[in-house]
């Protein structure tokens, strides 16, 4: 049957422009014949909500009143218009309080959802006919949902588009930091030639820098960086690969640098293919530096501080940086794992911190690590004195500076 309208609310609610508008864009937008099926609907709503502008708990009350329509496609031959009290709304809503669901009725209202036929009193009800049939009804009219059917869909599906490209794009980033983060590592523990604590401090920047609900503009300039750093390392990477293939062309045997002033007791460090037995046995590591709190322990070596995202506030984070460190200044694998094992996680961390503090000093600080194992092996080697020796060291820095 053919819906008529009524064009001013009851009592005080007062009428407006905008309110005539909606009721002629309704009008208009009713073709005849036209259904849509109301729970499709309903959910292209909820997916393109922010775009049509109505919250949740609008939309609880929308599916409260579409629960009230008897057939499951929206047709304005059977009538669009739901009739039920407040207090049978309320209950479909989850009981949700009368000046709330006021409130939310009116939301709907005004994002053009839903219209007010009002009857001369105010209430709500239908005027049947003798067969039964609902000759008139006042109450909510839901004709804008089917008159909106397909801007509710377009909405929905631009909706999904933008899911789905923002899912794409923090895939990408995913990928991006994995394999940036990889490449860099392989490079340290390589010792590869490069400025790779720059990359890596270029990296964490760009990383640290996402916010937790980044929009699809900002992830999207996110990935940009991170596919420009990828380039970067890749190339520094080829570059590399080149220039070590020369390298091995022009020569079949890897020279030896020998150290021309004697007295220096920094050496390159050694292969460990050429460590001798003495470097198959592995004897109880040092005991915990006991006496040393950590406190002390930045104290003398500050510099390790610097290579800590949010600082060093417990042995663990020591331990943590002192590994990535490892890497920074050159150490191999194989010679950080004999430190750890002949000096313990703790003493091989403050002894990194030490080489890192005196990394001027030193050439080699592979060579100078394994030297200090070799050292604690045979029983000639405490971290103490070498951690005072860094702190006296730092003193005196800080007192030049001052005076």
């Amino acid at each position: 049957m053919q819906v008529q309208f009524g064009t001013t609310p009851f009592g005080g609610r007062p009428m407006s422009l905008a309110l005539l508008a909606a009721q002629r864009k309704t009008e208009e937008g009713l073709s005849e014949g036209k259904s849509v099926d109301k729970w499709e609907l309903y959910r292209n709503l909820c997916e393109g909500k922010a775009i049509i502008g109505v919250g949740d708990r609008s939309l609880a009350v929308l599916s409260a009143l579409l629960s009230f329509y008897p057939d499951a496609e929206l047709s304005d031959e059977n009538g669009l218009i739901v009739f039920p009290s407040n207090q049978q709304l309320s209950l479909r809503a989850h009981g949700m309080a009368s000046p709330t669901l006021r409130r939310h009725l009116a939301a709907l209202v005004e994002a053009g959802l839903i219209l007010r036929r009002d009857s001369p009193n105010g209430k709500r009800y239908a005027r049947k006919s003798r067969a039964g049939e609902v000759e008139e009804a006042f109450g909510f009219s839901l004709a804008p949902l089917v008159a909106r059917a397909d801007e509710i869909a377009a909405a929905a599906a631009q909706v999904r588009a933008e899911m789905a490209a923002l899912r794409m794009t923090r895939e990408r980033i995913t990928l991006l930091r994995r394999d940036i983060a990889k490449l860099i590592d392989v490079a340290v523990e390589e010792d590869l030639e490069g400025d790779w604590h720059a990359l890596w401090q270029t990296f964490r920047a760009i990383v640290d820098a996402i916010p937790r609900r980044a929009t699809l503009d900002e992830l999207g300039a996110i990935c940009d960086q991170l596919t420009t750093l990828r380039q970067t390392v890749d190339k520094t990477l080829e570059f590399k690969e080149n220039a070590q293939k020369m390298s091995a062309n022009e020569s079949q045997t890897e020279r030896q640098y020998t150290e021309s002033n004697t007295d220096s007791h920094f050496d390159f460090e050694p292969a460990p293919e050429k460590a001798g037995a003495a470097a198959e046995t592995r004897p109880t590591p040092l005991s915990p530096p006991a006496g040393y709190p950590l406190s002390f322990v930045l104290k003398a070596c500050p510099g390790i501080s610097d290579y800590a995202t949010d600082g060093i506030a417990s042995w663990r984070e020591l331990l943590t940086t002192a590994a990535q460190v490892r890497g920074y200044l050159g150490i191999s694998p194989s010679a950080y794992a004999d430190a750890l094992d002949v000096l313990g996680q703790e003493n091989a961390a403050i002894v990194i911190a030490c080489i890192l503090q005196r990394s001027d000093e030193i050439r080699s600080a592979g060579g100078y690590l394994r030297a200090l194992t070799e050292k604690a092996r045979a029983g000639e080697f405490s971290v103490g004195p070498m951690l005072m020796a860094c702190l006296k060291t730092n003193q005196a820095s800080h007192h030049k500076a001052a005076g």
